[in-house]
């Protein structure tokens, strides 16, 4: 399987976004973000986290990777350069696949672990 991650933020409405539309008053909104595992070939939705919008994209790729059962073989894990960290390329790697990920573009070389 090859594995597609990404973010999106949506926003949450309810009475207070109806309240301010009609009355006016604070415009302060509510929005979650939701994270998501597409298996590229078939499409399907296999691993999916929503969290607050203050969360970063690169924390959650280990929960979505455990998601995936162990048993299912990952070929390789795409995301865009918001995951190029150490831990989601140990994450990846640790599922023995291969990560496509670009440079984020204030990446340095990171330090040998000693």
């Amino acid at each position: 399987m090859h594995l597609l991650i990404d973010s999106t933020g949506i926003k949450v409405e309810g009475e207070g976004e109806w309240h301010a539309r009609k009355h006016g008053g604070p415009k302060r909104r509510v929005w979650r973000k939701i994270h998501l595992g597409i298996d590229e070939q078939t499409l399907e939705v296999r691993a999916v986290e929503v969290t607050g919008s203050h969360i970063g994209d690169a924390p959650v790729l280990p929960d979505l990777l455990s998601q995936i059962p162990e048993d299912q073989e990952i070929g390789s894990v795409t995301a865009d350069g918001a995951y190029d960290t150490r831990k989601c390329h140990d994450a990846i790697a640790d599922r023995s696949a291969h990560a496509v990920i670009p440079p984020r573009k204030n990446a340095k070389p990171w330090k040998a672990i000693t």
